[in-house]
């Protein structure tokens, strides 16, 4: 948890140095308010290694009140961005589709319905990428952000 004394943006990261292929880092998330312009939730990630890797990236806005969180943002959008600062994926609506990859990477079920956004991507290795949340409507609200590695 990291808390700030006064208004401005905080930076927090994690890396995973160990190296190898035993015990590595495949999930990172985070929680925050949602605003609008500047003040939007954005994550980034860099892929290690070569070839294509899969990861399954989620903003979590209403089923955040299913764990007793206030305010959550009613409609997120997730857009995910090359280093070049090109979109290389977005969504707003998950599909159900998507609940055997939930269940395999270990995160939490989604609704049927829920407004909340996940996507499955393919991506090159050795590269790093940002994901922005926002409110697809222009709301605002609280936010999770997930990243996960799909094996």
């Amino acid at each position: 948890q990291a808390k700030g004394t006064g208004p401005g943006a905080i930076l927090v990261e994690t890396y995973d140095v160990t190296g190898g292929t035993g015990r590595r880092l495949v999930n990172v998330s985070a929680r925050n308010h949602v605003g609008t312009g500047d003040e939007i939730l954005i994550a980034g990630f860099a892929i290690s290694g070569t070839g294509i890797k899969r990861v399954l990236i989620r903003a979590i806005g209403p089923t955040l009140g299913a764990f007793g969180v206030d305010g959550a943002l009613a409609d997120p959008l997730v857009r995910v961005f090359d280093s070049r600062n090109t979109i290389v994926g977005s969504n707003e609506n998950w599909e159900n589709s998507l609940s055997a990859t939930f269940s395999q990477v270990g995160a939490f079920p989604l609704a049927a319905g829920s407004k909340d956004a996940a996507i499955v991507l393919s991506l090159p290795a050795g590269a790093s990428y940002t994901v922005q949340v926002s409110g697809a409507d222009g709301g605002t609200g609280e936010a999770l952000v997930e990243i996960y590695e799909v094996p």
